[in-house]
């Protein structure tokens, strides 16, 4: 019989390392709540068309990347690749941006999915923890969110990441830069790689993003994209720069970062790093301000960003970060036939009352066996109960991580002995 394994790309998460992403999830949702931004929940699956519409029909990701099936209603439906398309369609069909003037932050969190060649930091099936703000068309909102997440680094104490950012203009400064970008590249066509070549009448920006080194002096070469902006969208980007220089945040102006999403316009940015090899990008976004007209809704300024949580995780475990451990206080080990009932209102009472983290030996053993589980639990304390401590009144502690007596402690005190070692509800 074959053996049943996990679809290539798409890993577990196991219980060794979840703490690291409850503290990057901790992290994010406090500073995100500071802000007033508000959690929305969306489909894994959207119709294909979202994607064709929002994304772009000729980008790599809908071309090649995305998981597309029809359903037995005859629609075509795609696995999310990415979150901003179905969280404006939300916005739209909700009604949440009908009023004119109106104004929202949301966040969101999950698996997104992409048919790529799975490596290091790339995954079909990956995370992402979202943030959209929409209705509000300065440059303050821009910065706020790029100070958002720089602030995310500092809480995690992650100093290994960088921030690039550019202004892609308004879509008539982009036309026009499209325009000069096709000219340049088709007087050197025989120089360009095959999906350069695809790209040049469909998608000329993305030659910009081409990791392939022979085109490197070809790419340098190209017309600058600071020379195709108009005076607003210069001053849009002078206004941000401001803001940023303001707030303390470090920034390199990089004109060929592009991004590889058509919905852009004006500001973009990426949080980069050197640690993760060829998958640099640890955070990315901008400003979509044609997006939710384009997908029904009415005129309205947009930005946001996506960080990808695979990444982060990484980062942390290469900067040998220690996750907050969620160890339980104590092991409840007991032994006698007429404890089960007493041992299970016990650790109850002390999860209850003291806001301890209790496990309650479960599955029989010798006495020997339950204290050795209690050692591998990574418990401080193993709570030991016995007919005679019970009859008593007493429990016995046995502290399990430093070296100290076993002590006999009444029931009755038991909570507040915890206390006193820093466990509970109080600690």
């Amino acid at each position: 019989m074959t053996a049943l394994t996990a679809v290539r790309g798409m890993n577990d998460i196991l219980p060794d390392l979840t703490p690291r992403w409850r503290d990057l999830e901790a992290a994010a949702t406090g500073l995100l709540a500071a802000r007033g931004y508000q959690e929305i929940r969306l489909p894994l699956v959207e119709r294909t068309a979202l994607f064709q519409r929002s994304i772009g029909e000729v980008t790599d990701i809908v071309e090649k990347e995305m998981y597309t099936f029809t359903d037995r209603s005859g629609d075509s439906l795609s696995l999310r690749p990415e979150g901003t398309a179905g969280c404006v369609r939300a916005m739209i069909e909700n009604g949440l941006l009908a009023q004119e003037g109106a104004t929202q932050r949301v966040w969101y969190a999950g698996p997104m999915f992409r048919h790529e060649r799975p490596q290091k930091g790339r995954y079909r099936q990956f995370h992402q923890i979202g943030v959209e703000a929409f209705g509000m068309p300065g440059p303050d909102v821009d910065a706020e969110q790029i100070v958002l997440s720089a602030r995310l680094w500092e809480t995690l104490g992650l100093s290994t990441v960088s921030l690039q950012i550019n202004s892609l203009g308004t879509p008539q400064s982009r036309t026009a830069y499209r325009e000069r970008l096709v000219a340049y590249f088709s007087q050197h066509e025989r120089s360009l790689d095959e999906d350069s070549q695809r790209r040049l009448h469909t998608n000329p920006l993305r030659i910009l993003d081409s990791k392939n080194a022979a085109m490197a002096n070809l790419i340098a070469g190209a017309p600058s994209l600071p020379d195709s902006l108009d005076a607003a969208s210069r001053a849009h980007f002078e206004g941000l720069c401001g803001l940023l220089d303001a707030a303390g945040v470090a920034y390199t102006h990089n004109p060929r970062l592009v991004r590889g999403l058509d919905y852009y316009t004006h500001t973009v940015f990426e949080w980069i790093t050197d640690r993760l090899g060829a998958q640099d990008a640890v955070c990315s976004g901008g400003r979509y301000d044609g997006l939710v007209a384009r997908l029904g809704g009415r005129e309205t300024p947009a930005v946001g960003f996506a960080l990808g949580m695979e990444r982060v995780v990484a980062l942390l475990e290469d900067a040998g970060i220690a996750p907050t451990s969620l160890a339980p206080d104590c092991y409840l080990v007991w032994a006698g036939a007429g404890l089960a009932p007493s041992a299970l209102q016990l650790a109850e009472q002390l999860r209850n009352s003291s806001g301890l983290r209790v496990i309650q030996h479960c599955g029989g053993g010798s006495f020997k066996a339950q204290l050795r589980r209690a050692d591998r639990s990574g418990a401080r304390f193993a709570l030991i109960l016995g007919e005679q401590e019970w009859a008593a009144g007493n429990v016995q502690v046995k502290p399990l991580r430093e070296e100290q007596a076993q002590s006999s402690v009444p029931l009755s005190d038991l909570a507040q002995w915890l206390a006193q070692q820093g466990l509970g509800a109080g600690r």
